[in-house]
């Protein structure tokens, strides 16, 4: 059965019908479960979009401790704070956690609450795939890190081989991060095809390519790119087991493989795997700017069409990685080039987002603010990119901490205030309440003074050879005040991170009440209650534009006489 529609002029009314479903739902002679067990059980993809915030944060926060135990280690010279072993075992699971554990899943944690609610539709194409999406993620990260009781794994986040073989690493630690490989990418493509599925099928009326919310657009693509990439990862893993315990020889040369081989593979996935983590980030900017900026976002199209090509010209350049390996110098031209290209369409997404700010009714509120440290950063980190694109540069500079200081400015820099902003501006669509803005801009503060603190003085680092994953150094290298400013700001950074999670856990009870619209929002999402009924819609707009709370809002003012500003917000917020 078509979902029925509703013309602008009646939004008012239509927001008023919408309603909560009984909370006891008959399934044959059964209710439905309630309490704790209703979110162990539940297919509703808002509540699993919840779950997979709560647990992704959760292991933010657990690599965030092992990055400031490392930090710690590295304060000053000839520190014994940790044992080398424990050492590299934090480095890994570090590394490890943040990039599979966190900010591939916290993407689908967004999009998962909020692509069917910006597409009009009711729930995701598979709502029963989409739980075990994310209990084969909790599997995942459990048996990462039963790894702690027995023996970690030490071989890096990238696990290089021979450093993975049963030679360097006998122990199962190894083991362990190649079954939650293997259990975060049965998730990661379940998940993909979902919301591919689920785009492609389920958008409202009227709502054609050309009017697909931005972030929509960049889960579709993020999408698309986990089935491209992650199969390459998987291939390498099974490979690495079936070396480590079935007597194969993919990657030992005496059996006639190649350490080579791990490094194409893993970075056939590990290139790609960089703008599957920050392209939903570009579009949940790309929804917050034009909202706080009181204008329509420039260069939809190019925006929409530069994310396209980022993920098209992602899969050609992932030798860059690997300028030090015995490699033609033609061959190291060519990727040399190509990463020069993926700058491109990247400098449209940052010219345009500026135009977008450029002569706006700026409102300065904590989103904003977050989203708008995303150009800011990611332009340094994508500097350095360039920089080391340029392979008698990188071949100077490679695993040294000038490469830590552009990987944090490209992900974290520009990746988690991305993620951050996009809490503040979502949760009162997921709550109902308004997180504190006096917390919110402290927070930011903390974080972006921080954040530089932390990275900005690696560049210097490297450059003056401080080698990267190492456990000490002696006093006379001369990076000691590198170090103890690079530590001390770890800890401001990681203080402002833990006032945002203090602010969402105390506004849970006693944030000020949103109402439906607290930020004159665009996209439908904003259409219904806050939080959102079960079935999201009972009446579906028809979508007339980029914009359709805009025109919803304007049609209203025009039918009833009202200022635009009063018609925000169809329901009055409760006290």
């Amino acid at each position: 059965m078509e979902a029925a529609t509703v013309a602008p002029a009646d939004a008012v009314r239509t927001v008023r019908s919408v309603q909560s479903p009984p909370e006891v739902v008959m399934h044959g002679l059964r209710p439905a479960p309630r309490g704790w067990l209703s979110w162990l059980t539940t297919t509703d993809h808002k509540r699993i979009g919840v779950m997979y915030l709560v647990l992704t944060f959760l292991f933010f926060l657990i690599g965030g401790v092992e990055a400031l135990i490392i930090r710690l280690q590295l304060a000053r010279p000839d520190n014994t704070l940790v044992t080398p072993e424990a050492y590299n075992a934090l480095v890994t699971m570090h590394g490890s956690t943040m990039i599979f554990l966190f900010f591939v899943p916290v993407a689908a944690a967004f999009g998962n609450y909020l692509v069917p609610l910006m597409i009009g539709a009711r729930d995701m194409a598979f709502p029963r795939l989409n739980a075990f999406s994310f209990w084969t993620l909790l599997f995942g990260g459990i048996t990462f890190y039963a790894s702690l009781f027995f023996d970690p794994p030490a071989a890096g986040w990238t696990s290089y081989t021979p450093l993975s073989d049963n030679a360097f690493s006998p122990d199962g630690g190894i083991d362990a991060w190649i079954l939650m490989i293997h259990l975060t990418t049965i998730s990661s493509l379940a998940g993909a095809v979902n919301f591919i599925a689920t785009i492609h099928n389920m958008r409202a009326p009227g709502m054609t390519w050309g009017r697909l919310p931005l972030f929509v657009w960049s889960i579709l693509i993020y999408s698309y790119l986990l089935v491209l990439a992650l199969p390459s990862l998987s291939a390498a893993a099974t490979m690495l087991l079936t070396d480590r315990h079935f007597g194969t020889a993919f990657f030992d040369p005496a059996g006639g493989g190649s350490p080579l081989l791990w490094q194409h593979l893993f970075w056939f996935f590990g290139h790609p795997e960089v703008y599957i983590m920050i392209l939903p980030m570009f579009g949940i900017v790309s929804e917050i700017l034009p909202v706080f900026a009181r204008k329509p976002i420039f260069g939809y199209k190019a925006i929409a069409a530069s994310t396209v090509a980022i993920a098209f010209l992602s899969v050609l350049v992932w030798a860059h990685h690997m300028f030090t390996t015995p490699t033609a110098k033609v061959v190291l031209a060519f990727f040399m080039l190509s990463s020069f290209v993926i700058a491109v369409p990247t400098g449209i997404k940052i010219f345009n987002w500026i135009a977008t700010l450029w002569r706006g009714s700026i409102v300065f509120k904590t989103p904003l603010m977050f989203a708008a440290a995303l150009p800011a950063l990611f332009v340094i980190g994508g500097i350095s990119g360039v920089m080391l694109a340029i392979f008698p540069i990188d071949w100077q500079v490679h695993d040294t901490y000038f490469v830590v200081a552009h990987f944090h400015y490209v992900l974290f820099g520009g990746g988690a205030f991305a993620l951050i902003g996009g809490l503040y501006y979502w949760y009162p669509k997921m709550t109902g309440r308004l997180m504190s803005e006096r917390l919110g801009k402290l927070s930011f503060w903390l974080m972006f003074i921080g954040f530089n603190m932390t990275f900005l003085v690696q560049h210097s680092a490297g450059l003056s050879g401080m080698p990267r994953r190492i456990y000490d150094y002696s006093a006379s290298s001369g990076w000691g005040d590198y170090n103890l400013i690079s530590t001390i700001g770890s800890w401001i950074l990681g203080i402002g991170i833990v006032v945002t999670m203090i602010n969402a856990i105390i506004s849970l009870k006693r944030g000020q009440r949103a109402g439906n619209d607290p930020w004159h929002g665009n996209t439908l999402e904003w259409f219904v209650t806050s939080p959102p009924p079960e079935n999201n819609f009972d009446v579906i707009p028809r979508v007339r534009s980029v914009e359709p709370m805009r025109d919803i809002r304007e049609q209203v003012r025009a039918t009833q006489g009202r200022p635009a500003d009063t018609v925000a917000q169809p329901l009055a917020p409760t006290r």
